[in-house]
C-alpha cells in the first residue's frame, strides 16, 4: 500500500498500516517491499481494508497491490514456505 500525494516520504503513513496489521492479531510480517498476512479470507480482507481506511484517512489516496493464495486446509503457510526454502538450501 501507497500513499499518494503525500510528498516523497511515506513511511509514517505505511506504519500506520502495519499498526493496523499488527492489532490484528493475525500472523503477518513486514519486510522492505510488502506486509504479509496470513488467515480466513474474511479475516484479512478486514484488516486490509482497516489499513487502508488508517492510510486514506491521513494521506487521502491510496494505491494497493494485493496478491492472495488461497489453499484451503493450509497453515502456517507464512514460516513453513521459508523454512522449506531455507532446508533445501543447506542440503
Amino acid at each position: 500500500m501507497t500513499p499518494i500525494g503525500v510528498g516523497e516520504s511515506v513511511g509514517d503513513l505505511v506504519a500506520e498500516a502495519v499498526r493496523v496489521v499488527r492489532a490484528s492479531g493475525l500472523p503477518n510480517r513486514t519486510d522492505a517491499m510488502f506486509t504479509t498476512i496470513e488467515g480466513e479470507w474474511d479475516e484479512c480482507m478486514a484488516v486490509v481494508k482497516q489499513a487502508v481506511e488508517a492510510v486514506g484517512a491521513k494521506g487521502g489516496r491510496v494505491s494497493l497491490s494485493l496478491k492472495a493464495d488461497i489453499r484451503p486446509g493450509v497453515t502456517d503457510g507464512l514460516t513453513s514456505k521459508v523454512a522449506y526454502i531455507e532446508k533445501v538450501l543447506s542440503e
